[in-house]
């Protein structure tokens, strides 16, 4: 019980409170507006265009927090109030998805590595929890230690991704950080809104990391014990 609740319950509220403390900080500071008044869409255009990227296109989509880089169509889609805004936290979101393209960019290698694994941590998150709740429901017989095998399998590989993921995220929020800076986007007492929003997010990831790292722990654990017995 001790281990099921330090590998599975632990690290599910630590998710949650990571998903609170993002919606907090990126809520309170989309109420402040950047003293220039620059847009997100001016931001990400403006990084961009000191990094030499000029064929980037830059587009608005629906939902809130859905804002992404899609290095395969080099695409660059920011939220609606991240597109639009001149927030604190708008520019720092769209800040830190141009500086995804800017990785993309230079061959920033965790990237290329987190773009190699992503098909595969596709079919994995697909499969991993319907394969190991049966698992679990059929412990006992032999398929039900095939099925969690399986399931271990896709854990690890969501495990990997989210792991190189750390560095990628971490490393982007850093190259926008100095860049809203740098171009006069932020002035740097405004940067404590920036700073909270985006620290908030990559907690996220961490948390992500966690969750899938402590089920693949008590998934292994499950199948060291059909051994044992």
């Amino acid at each position: 019980m001790l281990i099921w609740i330090v590998l599975i319950i632990i690290p599910m509220l630590f998710g949650l409170y990571a998903q609170f403390k993002i919606r907090r900080a990126y809520e309170k500071n989309a109420q402040i507006a950047s003293r220039g008044g620059i847009t997100g869409l001016e931001a990400a255009q403006a990084v961009m265009r000191s990094a030499g990227i000029t064929d980037v296109e830059i587009v608005e989509v629906p939902g809130e927090l859905t804002d992404h880089y899609d290095p395969v169509n080099k695409r660059l889609a920011l939220s609606e109030h991240n597109y639009r805004g001149t927030s604190l936290a708008a520019l720092g979101v769209a800040a830190h998805e141009a500086g995804h393209a800017i990785q993309h960019k230079v061959g920033y290698a965790m990237m290329g590595i987190r773009q190699t694994l992503a098909p595969a941590t596709q079919i994995a998150a697909g499969v991993a929890n319907f394969v190991m709740i049966l698992g679990i429901f059929l412990f006992a017989s032999a398929i039900g230690g095939k099925l969690l095998l399986i399931g271990a399998i896709a854990l690890g590989i969501i495990c990997v991704f989210q792991f190189v993921t750390l560095p990628v995220e971490f490393d982007a929020s850093n190259r926008a950080k100095a860049q809203l800076v740098t171009l006069g986007i932020v002035d740097r007492d405004e940067m404590d809104g920036v700073n909270e929003t985006l620290d908030a997010a990559a907690l996220t990831y961490v948390a992500a990391f966690v969750a899938a790292l402590g089920s693949l722990l008590h998934i292994l654990m499950l199948l060291s014990g059909r051994r044992d017995d």
